[in-house]
């Protein structure tokens, strides 16, 4: 819950296929029953010459250890990208910062 509010992404090193590009604003809820999700706003290009400005919701699987987690994540509108990526929190004081590091298996060889 701590984590729970709005994060703005002021930098990222972008890897092969990350879909929210750049002006990334996401923000993380916790509801009732202790369940986190998410929405997110950012600058995607489509197609390799359309930028838009797309909406993400998320949704969490816990995991053993509190700094990591399984989320996963869906376009809006229907043509946005969809996955399943896991997640660590790497370092925050949950007010000012945190290293926020995402990974995803591409293919599976």
């Amino acid at each position: 819950a701590r984590y729970s509010g709005i994060w703005y992404a002021v930098a990222k090193k972008d890897p092969e296929g990350l879909f929210l590009q750049d002006n990334v604003v996401a923000e993380f809820a916790v509801d009732e029953y202790g369940q986190m999700s998410a929405t997110a706003k950012g600058r995607v290009r489509l197609f390799n010459n359309w930028d838009v400005c797309a909406d993400m919701i998320g949704s969490f699987t816990d995991t053993e250890d509190p700094a990591k987690f399984k989320m996963k994540y869906w376009g809006v509108a229907a043509y946005l990208q969809r996955g399943n990526d896991d997640h660590w929190i790497v370092d925050t004081d949950y007010d000012t910062y945190a290293i926020h590091y995402s990974c995803r298996e591409l293919n599976d060889d």
